[in-house]
Parts: C-alpha cells; sequence; structure tokens
C-alpha cells in the first residue's frame, strides 16, 4: 500500500464526498431511505479508496459509486423471498414455494388484501363472525366432509387434531408410517408434542390389523394413520385398508385419524401416475378426520386442512389451540378461491398445479422447440431432449410424467447454472448427465419471454 504515489493522491482526491453523491441519489434515497443510502456511500468510497492506495488504477464516476451503492443496498436489503422461474421439472417444488396460485387466487387474495374485509364480521347480523366459515362450505361440499377446518399448514394440523383428541392418552400407528417430513420434522416428534402417548405396532413393512387390535386398551384415545406420501415401501409389505381400521376402530367407540397429507381432491391416475389417495375416499372409508395441506396437490396457499365429523371437527375449533395455528385472510381468500375452481370442474384448466400434471407431451415438446428456434436464431444451439417431470412436494415418490427438456451447451454447467442463479429473477435448472436442463412443464408461460432473455444473456457473457 503506497499513499505517497502522486497518481494514488490524485485519484483520491477526485472521489466525490458522500453528500455530493446524495445529491444525486434520489432513487436511492426513495427506495431505501436517507440513513441507509448514505451508508451504503460510505461503504462504497470507503473500498473504492482500499481499491486505489492497494495499486488500483482507473478513474471512476459518480454513477459508477452509485452503482455499486445500489448493488450493496440490494445485496444487504433487498427482498430475500422474490419469484423464481423453476425450469427444474418438480412441479410441487417445496424450496421454489410450492403450488404456484391460480389468477383466481391472486385476484382474491389482492381483494382482501387492500381493504378492509368480513374476516371475522357477519354483515348481515351487524356483529362479530368466525373466521372458520370461510371455505368450509366448499370444502364440505367438494369433499362430502359434515365439517372443516383450515389452520396454518398440515403440521399444525396433526398437532391440533392430537392435542384436542388425543393428549395425555395412547395413539396406535404403524411402524411402517412413522414418517419424516420437510426440514426433519417427524411424526413422532409432532406426537410427543401434543401430549399423546405413540404406541407403535406391526414393523417396517408389516402391520397386520390384529397389531392394532391387540394394542388397543383402556387408554387409548385414537387409532391414526399417517399416508408415507414420500416415501415407499415395496417387496414383501402388508398394511390394513382405511376401510379395516375404520371398522376396527369404530367397533371400540375410537375415532380413525388420518394424516392425508397430499391433499388430492382429483384423481391423478388419468395423467400417467400411480394412484394416489384422496381426501374424498379417505372420509368415505370411514376416517373420521382427516388432516392435508393446501399447497401441495390441491394447489393452493399454504394451509393445513380437517375435514371430518361434525362433533370432531367442532372440538377442534374450539381447542385455545385453534387460535395460535388459525389461518389469516390472505390464506383463506386464496384456498376458497382455489376450491371454487374444483366446484366448478376447472381445476385442470385454472390451478398451476394440474395444468402442469395435465400438460399434454405434445404442447410441452412444442414449447421446448420453440425456445431452441429462438435461441438458435441469436447463435445458441440447444437440444431438445426426453426427459422426466416429478411431482415433488413429498408427494407420488418414485413416480414421474414423461416430458421433454432443453439442454443448453456449456462446457461447465455448474458455472451456467450460477450464472442463471444469479439472474433477476433467478432461473432454476437441473444438471443432468453433464448437461444444464430446463424443463418447460414447470415455466409459466408469462415467464417464458424472462427465461429466454435471461439465457441469451448469460450465455452471451459466458461466449464473451
Amino acid at each position: 500500500m503506497n499513499n505517497d504515489n502522486p497518481n494514488n493522491r490524485s485519484l483520491l482526491r477526485h472521489l466525490p464526498s458522500v453528500d455530493k453523491l446524495l445529491l444525486q441519489a434520489e432513487g436511492l434515497v426513495g427506495e431505501y431511505g436517507r440513513l441507509l443510502t448514505t451508508e451504503a456511500l460510505r461503504h462504497t468510497l470507503d473500498q473504492r479508496r482500499q481499491h486505489i492506495l492497494s495499486g488500483g488504477n482507473g478513474s471512476i464516476t459518480a454513477s459508477d459509486l452509485l452503482g455499486l451503492a445500489q448493488a450493496w443496498l440490494d445485496d444487504q436489503f433487498g427482498a430475500t423471498l422474490r419469484p423464481v422461474i423453476n425450469g427444474t421439472g418438480v412441479i410441487v417444488h417445496t424450496n421454489l414455494g410450492r403450488a404456484p396460485l391460480s389468477e383466481g387466487a391472486v385476484a382474491a387474495i389482492t381483494a382482501v388484501s387492500s381493504t378492509y374485509s368480513t374476516l371475522e364480521y357477519d354483515p348481515e347480523a351487524g356483529q362479530r363472525g368466525s373466521r372458520t366459515i370461510h371455505g368450509e362450505q366448499l370444502l364440505n361440499q367438494i369433499t362430502g366432509s359434515a365439517a372443516s377446518l383450515v389452520v396454518n399448514n398440515n403440521a399444525a394440523a396433526v398437532l391440533l387434531m392430537l392435542t384436542t383428541l388425543c393428549q395425555g392418552r395412547e395413539v396406535i400407528i404403524s411402524r411402517g408410517q412413522l414418517v419424516e417430513i420437510g426440514g426433519g420434522f417427524r411424526i413422532p416428534d409432532v406426537m410427543v408434542q401434543s401430549g399423546a402417548k405413540l404406541v407403535e405396532v406391526g414393523t417396517t413393512n408389516k402391520t397386520h390389523l390384529r397389531d392394532y387390535a391387540n394394542a388397543i386398551s383402556a387408554n387409548t384415545a385414537a387409532i391414526l394413520v399417517a399416508h408415507h406420501s414420500n416415501y415407499k415401501i415395496i417387496g414383501f409389505t402388508s398394511e390394513p385398508t382405511l376401510a379395516e381400521l375404520a371398522e376396527l376402530a369404530h367397533a371400540h367407540q375410537l375415532p380413525l385419524l388420518y394424516d392425508q397429507g397430499s391433499g388430492a381432491l382429483l384423481d391423478v391416475a388419468p395423467y400417467g401416475l400411480e394412484p394416489e389417495p384422496t381426501v374424498t375416499e379417505g372420509l368415505e372409508a370411514g376416517c373420521d378426520v382427516v388432516a392435508f395441506s393446501g399447497d401441495k396437490l390441491l394447489g393452493g396457499p399454504q394451509a393445513g386442512i380437517l375435514c371430518g365429523r361434525a362433533d370432531l371437527i367442532a372440538q377442534l375449533k374450539r381447542h385455545p389451540l385453534a387460535r395460535a395455528v388459525r389461518a389469516d385472510k390472505l390464506c383463506l381468500a386464496a384456498l376458497a378461491a382455489t376450491l371454487r375452481h374444483y366446484a366448478a370442474e376447472q381445476a385442470t384448466t385454472q390451478i398451476p398445479v394440474w395444468q402442469m400434471i395435465a400438460a399434454p407431451l405434445a404442447a410441452i415438446t412444442a414449447r421446448a422447440e420453440q425456445w431452441a428456434t429462438r435461441l438458435a436464431e441469436s447463435g445458441i444451439e440447444c437440444e431438445v431432449i426426453n426427459g422426466r417431470s416429478t411431482v415433488g412436494g413429498g408427494s407420488l415418490p418414485g413416480t414421474s410424467l414423461p416430458t421433454t427438456l432443453l439442454a443448453l451447451p456449456h462446457p461447465n454447467p455448474d458455472e451456467l447454472a450460477a450464472r442463471l442463479r444469479g439472474n433477476n429473477p433467478p432461473v432454476i435448472g437441473r444438471i443432468q448427465n453433464g448437461r444444464f436442463l430446463l424443463d418447460p412443464r414447470t415455466v409459466l408461460p408469462n415467464q417464458e419471454e424472462t427465461l429466454l432473455q435471461a439465457i441469451l444473456q448469460q450465455c452471451g457473457r459466458l461466449r464473451d
């Protein structure tokens, strides 16, 4: 570091002051405020001084300094929750926010978020109402349930169900259903928090009806079934059906509780996927309470939904924990809008998750070929190849859908992936067999142009 270098001294003297830069930083001040903008400018000038004193050459304009300050502010204080383009082919991608909402659900959120609402007000009676009514009638109509309750996620739904109905008593569950869900959360841990005592029966791969029957005691509160939606047990396996367990539970005046999880309201088999039990099938089999997610195969907002016997759902609504895990107005508005799509038999045309599941292979192939043609016109030769999409979100493990992928050329696909992740919005793809791949199935139509521009920009930089 040489402070006596005449060139260094000259460069340092030409650096503008913070106050002078502030006069030109109206946009930054308007976005981040004067205090943070001042801090950013000081940081930028300090960095520039260090660069000069370390022997760095070249002048820099005030505009460049403001740009560096903007980048620092964006990095330090910009939004961390922001949109991305999902080119992974994983439809319900937990890390990328699970189910994207329909236009109707987004409109419903906008309508109730920008003004006051009837969240807990009955305009006909002119007095306080209940937030639990929102979406309940639709849920009951669609699933055939006698009553329903919405909370903030499915883990909360299971916790509320067990705390209310089983606290201090025993709950029987198969060892093959002691599942771990995303983030390391485990069904046994949730059960412990509820105050219920876990009684494990059977083995990992085989649990018989007699195992449940032999475990029933005077202290048994319920039988619990946890659908293993995020893993498969294959080979030498056996477990009772829901109907068989319901008959056993009811013969002992016990409720059968079902953590269905995925929230499937439609049969996925017609789209080439392995059958997934639906909420309605669980209720029809005799389950007394069924718990499931709102943002997986249902295709709505994050929510935990409980459907079942009216007397049991009424108990859940009255429990103090229900307030702690209640859903907010945005969730309730989006969920009701999503359910209206089902009621109108429009799920596969209006709900993005179902649009992606139902998308014909020919249509996906056409999109991939159109992208390749667009990019080739700018000198980027891509390959269109066959591939597979997955449902994701802890649903339908081991099953996939045929798709068509766009393979981008680059000797270092990791570098290309990193550059595309740095785009605004980030583009997320996958690397397979040494190639960077994008799956049109999970790219929303209104993101196509942004995606192509990102590829052109980043691939162009890599060529340069």
